[in-house]
């Protein structure tokens, strides 16, 4: 990896300004102030400095966030908010949502940068759940939980088998495994109801529990291993 892409990475300021660090000889590597900001460094086994403090490299980063109505689950958009301006002290570090919520749905979004985790646990054959609460416009009839957990047609194609359980009258609690476009409000519309408000209060193992909307946090060392052993599967 190139020291200025290093420095950046890790939070040291833009790349033109680490390269003023660079020739103001703050930067050191392996004890060496004679380096370049082209340099290419092992940011494992180098010791790379900033005014004499070392710098922990850390490659990847995992962040469970409570995502509030409003904002795009993307990295960048023109004209309006994504949930990357919901973390602006990682907006150095190339982070991305895991999959997606819609604008207007609310819950659980797991954000990372480590591309071959997240691609894994948006892959339907890993039979993720991803649990959901969902607010109608009217009175559930459970008459269609048997075709929730059968598959419904959704773009010419059977969806994976999904649950569905009634909360109160018009709240159901459902849980699917895939993430196609739209897909639980296209379910409901199938059997004619409209999806008013929509929840992710589930991801696997993980829960948004003592995180007020809006507000994330890191994932522990035992939540990513447990990720990644659902990868493995």
């Amino acid at each position: 990896m190139r020291l200025d892409r290093f420095l950046a990475n890790s939070g040291y300021g833009t790349r033109k300004e680490v390269k003023k660090f660079i020739k103001q000889k703050r930067i050191s590597v392996n004890d060496s102030f004679d380096v370049k900001d082209n340099q290419i460094i092992d940011p494992i086994n180098d010791v790379i400095c900033f005014d004499g403090d070392k710098i922990d490299y850390q490659e990847f980063y995992y962040f469970l966030l409570n995502k509030p109505k409003g904002y795009l689950s993307a990295t960048e958009d023109y004209y309006e908010q994504t949930v990357l301006d919901l973390l602006p002290e990682y907006r150095h570090i190339d982070l991305f949502p895991v999959g997606r919520l819609d604008k207007d749905t609310t819950g659980l979004l797991l954000i990372t940068n480590d591309g071959t985790l997240a691609h894994d646990l948006i892959s339907p054959k890993k039979h993720v759940d991803k649990v959901y609460i969902a607010t109608l416009d009217k009175e559930l009839d459970l008459k269609i939980k048997d075709e929730f957990e059968h598959g419904i047609i959704l773009d010419d194609e059977l969806t994976l088998p999904a649950s569905l359980e009634k909360i109160e009258d018009n709240i159901a609690k459902v849980t699917i495994h895939q993430g196609k476009y739209h897909q639980i409000k296209r379910m409901f519309e199938y059997f004619g109801y409209k999806v008013v408000e929509l929840d992710r209060i589930k991801f696997s193992f993980l829960t948004y529990d003592g995180l007020e909307i809006g507000e994330y946090r890191e994932l522990s060392k035992e939540e990513i291993e447990r990720l990644k052993s659902l990868k493995s599967r």
